[in-house]
Parts: C-alpha cells; sequence; structure tokens
C-alpha cells in the first residue's frame, strides 16, 4: 500500500503525493510566481478571461500555486491516472476546484482545436533515458525525457503553439540551461526566447509566441 505524503508548497498551499507521482520540489513555486507575474503584466491586458493550460501537471503544485495567485481558470493535463487523482484532491483541499480543470490523456489529444489559453506551464520529464538509474524513487514516466532529455519537452512547445494566444508565454520546466539554450535554438519563427531562470534544480525557459499565424 502506498504511503501519501504532503509537501508545503507556500502562500498555504499543501500538496499530498504518493511514490506514484513525481515528488513536488518546493524550488518549483519559482514557475509559478513567474507566471503570476506575467499574467498581471500590462501585455495580458484584454486576456484576462483566457485559463491557463499547464501540461504535464503532476499532484498539481504548480498550476495550483499560480491559480490561487491569479484567480485565473486552469487546465491541466496528465497522462498518468495518479497525477490526475492528486491534482483533482489538492485542487479541492486548497478551495480551488471550481477554477481547475483536470484532463487524464496525452498532451497532444487533451484539446480542441479552438481551445485558447492565455500562458501555458510545462513541467516535462526532462532526464536523458541512460541516466534515469540516477534517480529510483522518481517514477520512470514522469522523469525520462528521452535521448537528449527533451523528448517530452519538444512536445509540450508544440502543443503550446497551437494554443497560447500570439503574445502569449510558455513557461517550460527544463534540467540546466544547456537544455534551454537548445530548446531555443530549435523553437523556430513561432516562438521568441526570453531567457531562463534558474532554481535549486533546473531551469525555468520562458518562450513567448509569435504574433503570426
Amino acid at each position: 500500500m502506498t504511503q501519501v505524503l504532503e509537501t508545503p508548497f507556500g502562500n498555504g498551499l499543501v500538496v499530498a503525493w504518493d511514490e506514484r507521482v513525481l515528488e513536488p520540489r518546493p524550488w518549483t513555486a519559482m514557475q509559478s510566481r513567474w507566471a503570476a507575474e506575467l499574467l498581471g503584466d500590462a501585455l495580458d491586458v484584454g486576456r484576462d478571461d483566457l485559463p491557463v493550460l499547464e501540461l504535464c501537471s503532476g499532484a498539481g503544485h504548480i498550476g495550483l500555486l499560480a491559480v490561487q495567485l491569479t484567480g485565473r481558470r486552469l487546465v491541466a493535463v496528465d497522462v498518468s491516472e495518479p497525477a490526475c487523482v492528486f491534482m483533482r484532491n489538492n485542487s479541492r483541499r486548497a478551495g480551488l476546484a471550481d477554477l481547475v480543470e483536470v484532463r487524464q490523456a496525452p498532451m497532444d489529444d487533451a484539446l480542441a482545436d479552438g481551445e485558447r489559453f492565455a500562458l501555458v506551464l510545462a513541467d516535462p520529464p526532462w532526464v536523458t533515458s541512460d541516466t534515469v538509474g540516477r534517480f529510483p524513487d522518481d517514477p520512470l514516466l514522469a522523469i525520462d525525457g528521452g535521448d537528449d532529455g527533451l523528448a517530452v519537452a519538444r512536445l509540450c512547445v508544440e502543443v503550446a503553439g497551437r494554443h497560447v494566444v500570439p503574445g502569449g508565454s510558455l513557461l517550460l520546466q527544463l534540467g540546466d540551461a544547456a537544455q534551454a539554450e537548445a530548446l531555443s535554438a530549435e523553437a523556430g519563427d513561432r516562438w521568441r526566447p526570453e531567457g531562463h531562470r534558474c532554481g535549486e534544480g533546473g531551469v525555468v525557459l520562458r518562450l513567448v509566441r509569435s504574433e503570426q499565424p
């Protein structure tokens, strides 16, 4: 039987999880706070009615803190059933269930063509397949990013590009600055890289959607 654990995540938010999902890391609150900063920026005037999209949401800590800080609606997507169960339970516990919709599905099947979002959060697996053995306590599904660690991150960029509004941001968690630079170089004309912020256990890359269709 799995043991349910709890992690305080700042701002009074407590996130429950167990060994079937990735342990919430408190440093990742940086991603939530950056999202709140961008959503409160003057550039987002006129997008106040649009929700936030979270890809690879896990137990929900990053998206829930962003919702708590901004009052935005959130669509959270994860392929893992246990992760989605925790996300729903954690949103209820935080009093945010009315603002959160959880979808258990592969991210490229989870959204309708016309759905649009003000901002996208993503926490994909970014460990290279040949080094996942260094993290025996983490679920393989949550950490295996393929040969270079960027396979799922690339899909996040693709999905976000179809659904974030022009001028909207994708905040993408990665392992290090080298991965952020590699993905920025691959982003193409659809995205404008706007730097990254470093945390205790990784980095968050910001890509801004081009105003061009």
